[in-house]
């Protein structure tokens, strides 16, 4: 499966953002998806992630209640959108797929580009 995440963008603290990750390839709906994100001079983390039918989800603790993951499997396509955003929450966001449902990073197999999101104070 191949990945192309995008809606990054610079947004002022409080506000929101919608990041999209459209997949091509028709096992797209096999795998569980998630969202990693990776600040500069940090090493990458564990955002959401979603199964493969988006009945379960699970998000790292300090996006509880601000971000949320869904997936359309009709569109090939997972989002995450992003309210209540925060200085720290820039960074640049990669979706990946799995055959698992984890949040452990080197379980995804296939990731997209990242897309660049900056939040302003």
């Amino acid at each position: 499966v191949q990945l192309q995440a995008s809606g990054g963008g610079l947004v002022q603290a409080g506000g929101s953002l919608r990041l999209s990750c459209a997949a091509s390839g028709r096992s797209y709906s096999t795998f569980s998806m998630a969202w990693f994100r990776q600040a500069p001079g940090k090493e990458r983390e564990f955002v959401a992630a979603i199964t493969r039918t988006g009945a379960v989800t699970r998000y790292a603790d300090s996006m509880k209640g601000r971000f949320t993951i869904s997936r359309d499997n009709n569109k090939n396509t997972v989002y995450l959108q992003m309210n209540n955003l925060k200085p720290d929450d820039t960074a640049a966001y990669y979706c990946a797929a799995s055959s698992l449902f984890t949040t452990t990073l080197s379980s995804y197999d296939h990731w997209g580009q990242g897309t660049l999101v900056t939040v302003s104070s």
